[in-house]
Protein backbone atom coordinates (compact mmCIF):
# COMPACT_ATOMS: atom_id res chain seq x y z
CA UNK A 1 0.00 0.00 0.00
CA UNK A 2 3.06 2.44 0.81
CA UNK A 3 4.85 1.91 -2.56
CA UNK A 4 3.83 3.61 -6.31
CA UNK A 5 2.43 0.52 -8.05
CA UNK A 6 -0.80 2.58 -9.70
CA UNK A 7 -0.69 5.53 -11.56
CA UNK A 8 -2.46 8.44 -9.88
CA UNK A 9 -3.17 10.19 -12.98
CA UNK A 10 -7.33 9.77 -14.66
CA UNK A 11 -5.81 9.82 -17.95
CA UNK A 12 -3.94 7.06 -19.69
CA UNK A 13 -0.32 7.18 -18.20
CA UNK A 14 2.42 5.12 -20.48
CA UNK A 15 5.65 6.55 -19.05
CA UNK A 16 6.71 3.72 -16.52
CA UNK A 17 6.64 4.12 -12.72
CA UNK A 18 10.69 3.83 -11.43
CA UNK A 19 11.06 3.76 -7.89
CA UNK A 20 14.22 2.87 -5.74
CA UNK A 21 15.17 3.72 -2.61
CA UNK A 22 16.47 2.14 0.85
CA UNK A 23 17.02 -1.62 -1.59
CA UNK A 24 13.94 -1.48 -2.63
CA UNK A 25 12.66 -1.23 -6.18
CA UNK A 26 9.48 -1.04 -8.15
CA UNK A 27 9.41 -1.06 -11.74
CA UNK A 28 5.36 -0.63 -13.77
CA UNK A 29 5.34 -0.43 -16.93
CA UNK A 30 2.23 -0.40 -19.31
CA UNK A 31 1.09 -1.17 -22.70
CA UNK A 32 0.72 1.71 -25.48
CA UNK A 33 -2.60 0.67 -26.24
CA UNK A 34 -3.71 0.25 -22.08
CA UNK A 35 -1.48 2.77 -20.36
CA UNK A 36 -0.32 1.85 -16.65
CA UNK A 37 -3.04 0.36 -14.24
CA UNK A 38 -4.88 3.04 -12.01
CA UNK A 39 -5.20 3.39 -8.45
CA UNK A 40 -8.75 3.18 -9.32
CA UNK A 41 -8.44 -0.16 -10.99
CA UNK A 42 -6.76 -1.69 -7.81
CA UNK A 43 -10.46 -1.50 -6.36
CA UNK A 44 -10.69 -4.76 -8.35
CA UNK A 45 -7.92 -5.93 -6.36
CA UNK A 46 -9.49 -5.05 -3.32
CA UNK A 47 -12.77 -6.98 -3.90
CA UNK A 48 -10.31 -10.28 -5.04
CA UNK A 49 -8.32 -10.17 -1.66
CA UNK A 50 -11.44 -9.83 0.67
CA UNK A 51 -12.93 -12.91 -1.12
CA UNK A 52 -10.07 -14.54 -0.46
CA UNK A 53 -9.35 -13.54 3.17
CA UNK A 54 -13.80 -14.03 3.74
CA UNK A 55 -12.80 -17.76 2.16
CA UNK A 56 -10.17 -18.23 4.61
CA UNK A 57 -12.02 -16.95 7.41
CA UNK A 58 -15.18 -19.07 6.97
CA UNK A 59 -12.74 -22.38 6.65
CA UNK A 60 -12.94 -22.46 2.82
CA UNK A 61 -9.77 -23.16 1.00
CA UNK A 62 -9.02 -19.71 -1.06
CA UNK A 63 -8.03 -19.88 -4.54
CA UNK A 64 -6.02 -17.54 -7.20
CA UNK A 65 -8.88 -18.78 -9.75
CA UNK A 66 -11.50 -16.55 -9.02
CA UNK A 67 -15.29 -16.08 -10.93
CA UNK A 68 -17.80 -13.33 -10.60
CA UNK A 69 -20.55 -11.40 -11.85
CA UNK A 70 -19.69 -7.98 -12.93
CA UNK A 71 -22.30 -6.67 -10.49
CA UNK A 72 -20.92 -7.87 -7.65
CA UNK A 73 -17.83 -6.86 -7.93
CA UNK A 74 -19.16 -2.79 -9.21
CA UNK A 75 -21.12 -3.47 -6.09
CA UNK A 76 -18.72 -3.70 -3.61
CA UNK A 77 -16.16 -1.00 -5.06
CA UNK A 78 -19.03 1.62 -5.18
CA UNK A 79 -19.71 1.94 -8.86
CA UNK A 80 -22.53 1.87 -11.15
CA UNK A 81 -23.86 -1.08 -12.41
CA UNK A 82 -24.95 0.54 -16.42
CA UNK A 83 -23.31 -0.83 -19.24
CA UNK A 84 -21.14 2.05 -19.37
CA UNK A 85 -19.93 1.05 -16.01
CA UNK A 86 -19.18 -2.49 -17.06
CA UNK A 87 -17.25 -1.36 -20.07
CA UNK A 88 -15.40 0.65 -17.83
CA UNK A 89 -14.50 -2.97 -15.60
CA UNK A 90 -13.10 -4.69 -18.71
CA UNK A 91 -10.73 -1.71 -19.66
CA UNK A 92 -9.58 -1.86 -16.31
CA UNK A 93 -9.11 -5.82 -16.27
CA UNK A 94 -7.23 -5.21 -19.29
CA UNK A 95 -5.31 -2.72 -17.57
CA UNK A 96 -4.75 -4.86 -14.37
CA UNK A 97 -3.65 -7.85 -16.48
CA UNK A 98 -1.26 -5.67 -18.98
CA UNK A 99 0.88 -3.85 -16.61
CA UNK A 100 3.96 -5.24 -15.59
CA UNK A 101 5.55 -5.30 -12.70
CA UNK A 102 9.38 -6.12 -10.99
CA UNK A 103 10.22 -5.63 -7.78
CA UNK A 104 12.80 -6.36 -4.63
CA UNK A 105 9.41 -6.42 -2.12
CA UNK A 106 9.37 -9.47 -0.47
CA UNK A 107 12.45 -11.16 -2.40
CA UNK A 108 14.72 -11.71 1.06
CA UNK A 109 18.22 -11.14 -1.05
CA UNK A 110 17.00 -7.15 -1.74
CA UNK A 111 18.77 -7.84 -5.20
CA UNK A 112 16.77 -9.95 -7.10
CA UNK A 113 13.19 -9.12 -8.91
CA UNK A 114 9.69 -10.72 -8.48
CA UNK A 115 7.75 -9.89 -12.40
CA UNK A 116 4.25 -10.36 -12.89
CA UNK A 117 1.14 -8.89 -13.85
CA UNK A 118 -1.67 -7.67 -11.12
CA UNK A 119 -4.06 -10.10 -13.20
CA UNK A 120 -2.51 -13.50 -15.00
CA UNK A 121 -5.20 -13.80 -17.07
CA UNK A 122 -8.93 -12.57 -17.34
CA UNK A 123 -12.26 -13.53 -19.73
CA UNK A 124 -15.61 -13.53 -19.81
CA UNK A 125 -17.89 -16.42 -19.11
CA UNK A 126 -21.10 -17.42 -21.41
CA UNK A 127 -23.12 -20.87 -20.48
CA UNK A 128 -24.05 -22.44 -23.40
CA UNK A 129 -26.27 -20.12 -25.33
CA UNK A 130 -23.74 -17.74 -25.16
CA UNK A 131 -25.43 -15.39 -22.45
CA UNK A 132 -23.27 -13.88 -20.43
CA UNK A 133 -22.35 -15.57 -16.76
CA UNK A 134 -19.94 -13.22 -15.28
CA UNK A 135 -16.12 -13.10 -15.57
CA UNK A 136 -13.28 -15.28 -13.94
CA UNK A 137 -9.86 -13.85 -13.44
CA UNK A 138 -6.31 -15.58 -12.14
CA UNK A 139 -4.47 -13.57 -9.41
CA UNK A 140 -0.53 -13.89 -9.44
CA UNK A 141 0.88 -15.44 -7.05
CA UNK A 142 2.94 -12.85 -5.85
CA UNK A 143 -0.73 -10.53 -4.69
CA UNK A 144 -2.28 -14.06 -3.40
CA UNK A 145 0.54 -14.82 -0.84
CA UNK A 146 0.47 -11.61 0.50
CA UNK A 147 -3.10 -11.44 0.93
CA UNK A 148 -3.11 -14.61 3.11
CA UNK A 149 -0.27 -13.60 4.84
CA UNK A 150 -2.40 -11.81 7.50
CA UNK A 151 0.16 -9.03 8.71
CA UNK A 152 -0.02 -7.75 5.11
CA UNK A 153 -3.77 -6.98 4.69
CA UNK A 154 -5.41 -3.98 6.14
CA UNK A 155 -9.15 -3.26 6.22
CA UNK A 156 -10.40 -0.44 4.28
CA UNK A 157 -13.08 1.63 5.08
CA UNK A 158 -15.73 1.86 2.72
CA UNK A 159 -15.72 5.51 2.24
CA UNK A 160 -12.12 5.24 0.61
CA UNK A 161 -14.34 3.73 -2.74
CA UNK A 162 -16.06 7.86 -2.49
CA UNK A 163 -12.29 9.34 -2.57
CA UNK A 164 -12.10 10.98 -6.31
CA UNK A 165 -8.67 12.03 -6.51
CA UNK A 166 -5.55 9.58 -7.39
CA UNK A 167 -3.29 11.67 -4.83
CA UNK A 168 -6.02 11.37 -2.30
CA UNK A 169 -6.49 7.49 -2.42
CA UNK A 170 -2.66 7.06 -2.96
CA UNK A 171 -2.42 9.02 0.80
CA UNK A 172 -5.32 7.13 2.42
CA UNK A 173 -3.45 3.72 1.51
CA UNK A 174 -0.28 5.25 2.90
CA UNK A 175 -2.04 6.57 5.55
CA UNK A 176 -3.68 3.62 6.71
CA UNK A 177 -0.10 1.77 6.47
CA UNK A 178 1.43 3.74 8.57
CA UNK A 179 -0.41 5.22 10.89
CA UNK A 180 -1.69 2.51 13.39
CA UNK A 181 1.13 2.09 14.40
CA UNK A 182 2.11 5.34 16.37
CA UNK A 183 -0.10 6.23 18.85
CA UNK A 184 0.84 10.12 17.74
CA UNK A 185 0.67 9.70 14.11
CA UNK A 186 3.45 10.12 11.07
CA UNK A 187 4.88 12.00 9.31
CA UNK A 188 6.15 12.52 6.13
CA UNK A 189 7.93 15.29 4.40
CA UNK A 190 6.71 16.50 0.90
CA UNK A 191 9.49 16.46 -1.26
CA UNK A 192 9.53 12.28 0.32
CA UNK A 193 6.09 12.10 -0.26
CA UNK A 194 6.47 13.33 -4.05
CA UNK A 195 9.44 10.57 -5.14
CA UNK A 196 7.30 7.58 -3.60
CA UNK A 197 4.15 8.07 -4.94
CA UNK A 198 5.27 7.94 -7.97
CA UNK A 199 3.36 10.55 -9.46
CA UNK A 200 4.18 12.78 -12.70
CA UNK A 201 2.96 15.95 -10.90
CA UNK A 202 5.78 18.57 -10.57
CA UNK A 203 6.63 19.23 -6.82
CA UNK A 204 4.62 22.52 -6.50
CA UNK A 205 1.43 21.00 -7.93
CA UNK A 206 1.62 18.34 -5.88
CA UNK A 207 2.29 20.34 -2.84
CA UNK A 208 -0.67 22.19 -3.35
CA UNK A 209 -2.41 19.15 -4.12
CA UNK A 210 -1.49 17.99 -0.23
CA UNK A 211 -2.29 21.18 1.25
CA UNK A 212 -5.77 21.06 -0.11
CA UNK A 213 -6.27 17.55 1.14
CA UNK A 214 -5.67 19.09 4.63
CA UNK A 215 -7.43 21.87 4.12
CA UNK A 216 -11.00 19.03 2.91
CA UNK A 217 -9.86 16.65 5.57
CA UNK A 218 -11.32 14.07 3.33
CA UNK A 219 -9.22 10.97 4.68
CA UNK A 220 -11.67 8.98 6.68
CA UNK A 221 -10.87 8.20 10.01
CA UNK A 222 -7.70 10.32 9.68
CA UNK A 223 -6.74 14.00 10.71
CA UNK A 224 -4.33 15.84 8.37
CA UNK A 225 -1.61 18.57 9.08
CA UNK A 226 0.88 20.68 7.95
CA UNK A 227 4.04 21.52 9.70
CA UNK A 228 6.67 23.92 8.96
CA UNK A 229 10.55 23.27 9.47
CA UNK A 230 12.78 26.11 10.29
CA UNK A 231 14.34 25.13 7.07
CA UNK A 232 11.08 25.83 5.20
CA UNK A 233 10.15 22.36 4.12
CA UNK A 234 6.65 21.40 4.71
CA UNK A 235 5.92 18.39 6.72
CA UNK A 236 2.28 16.27 6.44
CA UNK A 237 1.24 14.92 9.65
CA UNK A 238 -1.65 12.46 9.96
CA UNK A 239 -3.15 10.79 13.28
CA UNK A 240 -6.03 8.49 13.19
CA UNK A 241 -9.42 9.87 14.57
CA UNK A 242 -10.83 7.79 17.61
CA UNK A 243 -13.86 6.42 15.98
CA UNK A 244 -16.03 8.19 18.44
CA UNK A 245 -14.79 11.28 17.16
CA UNK A 246 -15.76 10.61 13.66
CA UNK A 247 -18.49 12.37 12.01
Amino acid sequence: MAYPFFSLAKSKRTVPIDYRAGGITVRVEGTVEHGLATIWDADILIWAASQIVEARDAGIRPSRLMQATPYEILRYIGRGTSLRDYQRLKAALDRLQSTSIATSIRETTGRRLHRFSWINEWKERADGRGQPQGVELILPDWFYMGVLDAALVLTIDPAYFHLTGGIERWLYRLVRKHAGRQARGWQFDFRHLHRKSGSLARPYDFACDLRALVARQSLPGYLLSIERRPCGSEILTFRSVPHTARG
